[in-house]
């Protein structure tokens, strides 16, 4: 919500194929300061203030000494074995008090990707002498808002199984703390204000809750140890509608797994719209490539808009996720990021879209991207259509910090295209983009190619035709 002073993170959906489980375990963390610690944080001329052993607060306002945030961290570090599979995780909170007029407030839970110490942290510091990279709290993927009464003793759940997957899952960086901000997402205004019980409450019915359920410790997957990663770049034009105005799913799987691709980037997937008459892309594509390929592939999608529904990104690949996050640019615009092992590296592989019609919006989101995506680990790929082409102030803006891939295959003289179009483009030109990070130091590239989609009569399953990048990783 472009009310926030953070950008708000993405629905995120997630698809993948769980390994059965030998057991399952019921696990309830509740208990003040050793399971659970928390603490509201406020802005503006309250940006310093610490707030812990107060009840939490959230609250949307156009003013910024009035926003108000609650974070949480619950102990899944010490509580929860490493290589459990997580099956459910349920946050719930006790709201005491409306503080506003407002019947129902969409309020969304956000993970918290830095750490942060309860009892000093405010708006601009995480603990003492620490800030957080993005004042108001590092915030990354996110579940669904749902709408929270301002009647005192209503119970509030929260389905949070994603973002303890995350928090749990290897090659994190981090510690295996599950954090967690309550964020008002509504429109901002005076009478949005919810009060939770804190874990201070002298009532411990009361206390926030994290409730998760998982499994016996089970091996995790094989990755891939071939040293050779192909990435995909693919604009679907809203899931599959070709040239000839046909939306065909199938076709355009096809024209994908005829690159051959470990992972792909696909741009304006669709969720609940007319396009996609009424159905989820990610869901179909997933079929349609396991059906074809003979294999599982996994896929994350997660809309621009932030909402359930709509047009968005997706990644899929053919390598489970270590861990996947979104984030909302300027203007209804997102990223959706998926972490995967490869030959034994972290690869962190995002997908965008950026603003179709203004060079000024573009730059905004490319200038709220690159700083996102610096809390990514190496080695990171950016994929997306960015709507400007070579030599634009977007491309110069990108090259900053980022290798495009094609660019940089063709003055080496590996890359490929076809006779008709030897410049590489994408559609009226080269808009879409495999960007490389210049810290990437395990990742090298070994070409790139743009694909010939058309077929006999010339009708192409996308207005936009895939780019591939080629990679050896060491």
């Amino acid at each position: 919500m472009r009310s926030l002073c953070v950008r708000a993170a993405l629905f995120v959906a997630v698809v993948a194929v769980a390994a059965p489980l030998r057991a399952q375990t019921t696990l309830t963390l509740n208990v003040p300061a050793t399971q659970v610690t928390d603490t509201t944080i406020r802005g503006g001329t309250y940006a310093s203030t610490n707030y812990a052993g107060q009840p939490l607060i959230t609250k949307a306002h156009t003013d910024a000494s009035l926003v108000r945030r609650a974070l949480l961290k619950f102990d899944t570090e010490n509580t929860i074995p490493a290589g459990t599979t997580i099956t459910s995780a349920k946050l719930t909170v006790t709201v005491a008090a409306g503080g506003g007029s407002d019947a129902s407030r969409p309020i969304g839970v956000y993970a918290v990707t830095s750490t942060f110490q309860s009892t000093e942290a405010t708006w601009t510091l995480r603990k003492a002498s620490s800030t957080w990279s993005t004042p108001g709290g590092d915030l990354a993927s996110a579940v669904a808002p749902i709408p929270v009464s301002n009647v005192a003793g209503t119970k509030a759940s929260f389905d949070v199984t994603a973002l303890v997957q995350a928090a749990l899952g290897a090659g994190s960086g981090m510690s295996r703390y599950t954090r967690l901000a309550l964020v008002d997402t509504g429109a901002a205004g005076d009478n949005s204000m919810r009060i939770y019980a804190s874990s201070g409450d002298p009532d411990p019915a009361q206390h926030p809750v994290l409730t998760v359920v998982y499994g016996a410790a089970t091996a995790p997957p094989p990755t891939p140890t071939t040293s050779t990663l192909r990435v995909l770049q693919y604009n679907t034009h809203h899931g599959g509608w070709g040239t000839d105005g046909v939306w065909n799913v199938d076709r355009l799987i096809a024209s994908a797994l005829k690159t051959n691709p470990d992972v792909i980037s696909f741009n304006e997937m669709e969720r609940g719209t007319s396009w996609s008459k009424g159905g989820d892309d990610l869901q179909l594509f997933l079929a349609s490539i396991q059906k074809q390929s003979g294999r599982t592939w996994y896929g994350v999608f997660g809309t621009a808009s932030g909402g359930s529904t709509g047009i968005g990104n997706a990644i899929l690949s053919r390598t489970p996720f270590v861990a996947q996050s979104t984030y909302q640019l300027s203007d209804g615009r997102g990223v959706v990021h998926a972490q995967i092992a490869w030959n034994g590296r972290i690869v962190n592989v995002s997908s965008t879209h950026l603003d179709a019609d203004y060079t000024s919006k573009r730059l905004a989101e490319i200038n709220e991207l690159q700083p996102w995506a610096k809390t990514l680990a190496e080695n990171r790929i950016i994929c997306g259509d960015f709507n400007a082409s070579q030599s634009t102030s977007e491309w110069n803006a990108m090259t900053q910090n980022y290798v495009d891939a094609w660019y940089t295959a063709k003055l080496a003289g590996t890359a490929v295209s076809y006779p008709a179009n030897t410049a590489g483009n994408t559609r009226n030109g080269r808009i879409d983009f495999l960007w490389t990070s210049k810290g990437a130091s395990q990742l090298t590239l070994v070409g790139s190619q743009v694909f010939d989609t058309r077929d006999a009569s010339g009708v192409q399953p996308s207005d936009h035709r895939p780019v591939m990048a080629i990679y050896s990783v060491k």
